[in-house]
């Protein structure tokens, strides 16, 4: 009788330690979803802007931007001057029309590390 009841001690204590190593979540799938958090809280956030092109040259080109005056979003004092944002352009910058001042824009970019605004996307509609 004592080797029945051993051995069924063995096979209780078998299972509660199968079920404790079945509960505790993997360690490699809890290191994953937190680098995808962190992956998702570093990416830069994708912003939009439109204006009238002020300067171009090679690596960049400036966004002189509009402003709404009376409405809700930006109200701008007859005497504050324009303001402009300067981007980045690179082989990946997908570019629609072509930069030429006095052109009007519509800019996708991002922020950089450095806080340069990088041009991902330009849609360019030629002079009125």
């Amino acid at each position: 009788m004592r080797k029945q009841t051993r051995l069924a001690l063995a096979g209780v204590v078998f299972l509660m330690f199968v079920v404790a190593v079945w509960s505790v979540p993997s360690a490699a799938h809890y290191s994953n979803s937190l680098s995808a958090v962190t992956i998702a809280q570093d990416a830069p956030q994708t912003q939009s802007v439109s204006g009238t092109i002020s300067a171009v040259n090679k690596t960049n080109f400036v966004l002189t931007l509009q402003t709404v005056k009376g409405s809700g979003l930006e109200t701008v004092s007859q005497q504050d001057p324009p303001k402009s944002m300067t981007f980045q352009i690179d082989n990946n910058t997908t570019i629609e029309g072509k930069l030429a001042v006095g052109s009007n824009a519509e800019v996708t970019y991002r922020d950089d590390r450095s806080g340069n605004h990088m041009a991902i996307g330009v849609k360019v509609t030629p002079k009125s």
